[in-house]
């Protein structure tokens, strides 16, 4: 009898320690399916002058790009997203578009080996704004148009003579006087006397000389 007491409570403690293994092993199964954050840069809650080109996440198991969505938004809740991520192992990097100083909120959103969501975000503050870039040159102002009174080119000067404006002489023979009749008459007039007189005179000298 007394050596089977010993031999019975050994097999019993041995079926209870299996099943304590068990048991404490059931809830490990799941939890290790589940990925979580296991760091950040900027750390959340950090506060930071100078704007980082990109943000970076790690997790602890490597997420999946198809599934995995990530935003950034900064002051008045403006996308500050500048891209697409890239993945690499376990760590997401992200390139970042800051703006105004302020608070950002990096918030990511996965799924695990067992399909269960998991959502969470990263916080930091930006302490300087982002200097505004400057502008292109084909974006300068152009140049101030010439003064409004300067004369045009195209239009002719309102002072300008035309020839139907200019004072030409009246042509000679488009003269008229109300006195008589015109110069060249006269001067044929006389030329017809100047022949009678000499006809005369030399009828005249002929009837002496037949004398």
């Amino acid at each position: 009898m007394g050596g089977r007491f010993p031999r019975a409570a050994r097999t019993w403690l041995a079926v209870l320690g299996v099943s304590l293994g068990v048991s404490l092993a059931l809830p490990a199964a799941p939890a290790a399916a589940h990925n979580s954050l296991s760091g950040s840069n900027p750390e959340n809650g950090a506060r930071i002058a100078a704007a980082p080109e990109r943000v970076e996440l790690r997790f602890l198991a490597k997420p999946d790009p198809g599934t995995t969505k990530i935003t950034i938004t900064g002051p008045d809740n403006v996308a500050a997203l500048g891209g697409e991520p890239t993945y690499s192992g376990s760590r997401v990097r992200i390139p970042f578009a800051p703006g105004k100083a302020g608070l950002y909120i990096v918030g990511y959103q996965l799924a695990s080996a067992d399909g269960h969501p998991i959502k969470g975000e990263v916080r930091f503050t930006l302490t300087t704004d982002t200097p505004a870039e400057p502008p292109s040159p084909s974006a300068a102002a152009p140049e101030p148009a010439p003064p409004s009174d300067a004369p045009s080119a195209a239009a002719p000067s309102s002072a300008a003579a035309t020839p139907d404006d200019a004072g030409s002489p009246v042509p000679a023979a488009s003269e008229s006087t109300d006195g008589g009749p015109p110069g060249w008459l006269w001067a044929l007039g006389g030329g017809v006397l100047l022949l009678a007189a000499a006809a005369v005179g030399f009828a005249v000298r002929r009837r002496r000389a037949d004398a």
